[in-house]
């Protein structure tokens, strides 16, 4: 559940570190973004010499979340952290290496360029 002004870490290459939510996108009145959502990001820290840099509007796409997500199933999966990959406007991975694992969700949502670099999908 990420929202705006929340604090996420950054699980590709980019070069971006940590990124602030600016907003959720997906609908009006919209508060809340969960796995597989699209949020527009600020980038707050950045490694030097990279693709993006510090002060960045970005769009991000969250592949982790520290709450819970139900499935059809019945069971739940959460994570230790909020993390996010950044993205282009053709919703592909600015980055060409993801860190950590990915939820299954982002099949549902298309984002299978993500999944395939994804070292685990869980």
């Amino acid at each position: 559940m990420i929202q705006a002004e929340s604090i996420l870490d950054v699980a590709d290459n980019s070069g971006a570190r940590k990124v602030l939510c600016i907003k959720v996108l997906g609908g009006t009145r919209r508060k809340y973004a969960s796995i597989g959502d699209i949020i527009v990001v600020s980038v707050k820290e950045a490694i030097p010499n990279a693709k993006v840099k510090k002060g960045d509007v970005m769009k991000a796409v969250i592949v982790r979340t520290a709450k819970e997500v139900g499935r059809t199933d019945g069971s739940y999966i959460r994570f230790d952290t909020n993390s996010a990959v950044l993205i282009d406007n053709a919703s592909e991975p600015i980055g060409t290496r993801i860190f950590g694992p990915v939820a299954r969700e982002l099949r549902a949502k298309r984002f299978m360029k993500i999944i395939s670099l994804a070292p685990e999908v869980l």
